[in-house]
């Protein structure tokens, strides 16, 4: 999930339409509703978020610090202007990364992989005919070969291969992929997402390379 927050509604509307498209979910919120949302968001909340984008606001540069305080994910800028005194002000303040305006979300959500690659390491290649996941839009491959996925398969598997390390609940998950405000889907559709992209993901390897528990939740185990 990626967090807009604007103070022009029109602006954080236009992003989740954008988000949307591509089968991600968004929130936005203003920078009011943005501080309130903080304080009180559940640790489950916030480990959903996946990058947070933030427009042109008078406060943005104090911003980074206020949300260190309880998520470590990408923060992006957006500039209405190419100016190199505020692009430098952005990355002294703790911005990760500053995009100038119009930017498609594609570009941002590859923004933030690249964020995210940078504060945990870049992962080894995957030894030969082994399951490669590229956080791009693109689909995974196995052995070189293109294994087409339903988007929310894709997103599913994306993460699990993000947190890797530890083992994640059908919440986190839902969380994450149909966004923590999201009453129209109920989250067992997790468990129907993950038995087909288990089943497709075996068929193709040869073995689970996602385990299961119940109760405890997933973890990709390569």
């Amino acid at each position: 999930m990626y967090v807009i927050v604007d103070h022009r509604e029109a602006v954080a509307d236009s992003y989740v339409s954008g988000f949307s498209r591509e089968g991600l979910s968004s929130l936005g919120l203003g920078e009011g509703e943005f501080k309130e949302w903080l304080r009180a968001a559940s640790d489950h909340d916030l480990e959903a978020v996946e990058g947070f984008l933030l427009g042109d606001f008078d406060a943005r540069p104090a911003f980074p610090d206020l949300i260190r305080t309880h998520c470590q994910a990408p923060i992006i800028a957006l500039s209405d202007v190419k100016c190199l005194s505020q692009t430098l002000e952005l990355f002294t303040a703790g911005i990760d990364d500053v995009v100038r305006k119009p930017v498609h979300v594609k570009e941002i959500v590859a923004r933030s992989e690249a964020v995210r690659r940078r504060m945990i390491g870049v992962p080894k290649a995957p030894a030969e005919g082994r399951l490669q996941v590229f956080f791009d839009g693109r689909d995974p491959e196995i052995g070189g070969e293109p294994l087409p996925l339903p988007r929310r398969e894709r997103h599913i598997l994306e993460y699990l291969v993000k947190n890797s390390r530890r083992r994640v609940t059908k919440t986190q998950i839902f969380n994450t992929i149909y966004g923590i405000f999201n009453d129209d889907v109920d989250e067992s559709v997790v468990e129907g997402h993950m038995s087909k992209l288990r089943k497709k993901l075996r068929q193709k390897v040869g073995h689970d390379v996602i385990d299961a528990k119940r109760y405890l939740g997933y973890q990709f185990i390569g």
